[in-house]
């Protein structure tokens, strides 16, 4: 495999931490953050700039709190100040990012551009409306504590089977080395989630030769015609995850038929003749309806545009006539 090297130059340069400013403060020009960097902000770049090529670049101290994220469950979000972190994170993508996409396999879809939640949406719909023979049962299984839980050691030995530049590896160490595992809310963190199972994915598709798999983030989704298969796939991939992962498989792990128990994955229940919304984004979605004939909240508005927008790919006529009324 090649190893790409002289790419460090390209992130600290002027030109590049301009572009990663205009993307890092996309919808968000009104924030603290933002207006006090942009009160120098010519300075403050060309700090960064200085500061990355000379390898004093230190991440800043992370903002710790806890919240409720769409899935309903409890998360420990970090954040960081928009300068100079998230400008510098979104520095490093700009140079690094193609490099990576172009490693992973076409079966993963969390945060890569032209696939995510409706990408997977359309790959489902379209295998199991064309191979219902082959599509009998379903192996659902996610890792446990998935984020908190990389190693960061493996990480880094992954991201070297690409990178060869020596400043680069150091700028990418420094930011995993910032905290336990990958942090939820770092710009960086999904990202490198992915590299973690991308070769996990590849030992998958060439090695076991599966050919109906789905990944969203941590979420795994395997079919198959054969039940047994599939109990017999799960133990190999048990085993894979501990030994070169260093993470654990949770014990909800599945294999059921799809036409009785319905695929629940990225908010849909699917189905082989009909996909339908999860019954808690129903609940929500129906919620955020109800309260938004109370108010004129902007954000609450945008949010509920958001359902609007999951629901339109669903079979939900009935649904989204009722929640017009």
């Amino acid at each position: 495999m090649k190893r790409i090297g002289n790419l460090y130059e390209k992130i600290y340069s002027l030109e590049n931490l301009e572009l990663a400013d205009k993307k890092a403060r996309k919808n968000k020009r009104v924030r603290y953050g933002i207006i006090k960097f942009d009160r120098q902000r010519e300075k403050n770049l060309k700090d960064l700039s200085n500061s990355l090529k000379n390898r004093t670049y230190h991440t800043s101290k992370y903002d710790i709190f806890r919240m409720i994220v769409d899935s309903g469950k409890e998360r420990e979000i970090y954040r960081l100040p928009y300068y100079p972190d998230r400008i510098c994170h979104h520095a490093v993508m700009n140079v690094i990012e193609q490099i990576f996409v172009n490693s992973f396999t076409t079966d993963t879809y969390s945060c890569i551009k032209g696939r995510g939640i409706h990408g997977a949406f359309k790959k489902i719909k379209k295998t199991l409306i064309r191979n219902q023979a082959d599509t009998t049962y379903c192996l659902k299984m996610d890792v446990r504590k998935f984020y908190p839980s990389i190693d960061h050691n493996i990480l880094k030995t992954l991201i070297r089977k690409k990178i060869k530049d020596n400043d680069l590896l150091w700028l990418l160490d420094e930011i995993i080395d910032s905290a336990p595992g990958i942090p939820i809310g770092n710009y960086l963190s999904q990202f490198f989630a992915n590299i973690y199972l991308t070769y996990f994915d590849h030992w998958l598709k060439e090695t076991k030769q599966v050919k109906y798999y789905y990944r969203y983030c941590d979420d795994l989704v395997i079919l198959h015609a054969d039940k047994i298969y599939l109990h017999r796939l799960r133990l190999d991939i048990d085993q894979y995850i501990r030994t070169e992962l260093n993470l654990v498989i949770k014990d909800n792990w599945q294999v059921f038929p799809v036409e009785k128990r319905s695929i629940d994955f990225l908010g849909y229940r699917f189905y082989h003749t009909h996909i339908l919304l999860r019954k808690s984004i129903k609940k929500r979605f129906a919620h955020k309806v109800a309260k938004m004939k109370t108010t004129n909240d902007s954000f609450l508005r945008t949010t509920q545009s958001a359902y609007w927008g999951w629901a339109k790919h669903a079979n939900c006529k009935h649904l989204l006539k009722k929640l017009s009324i």
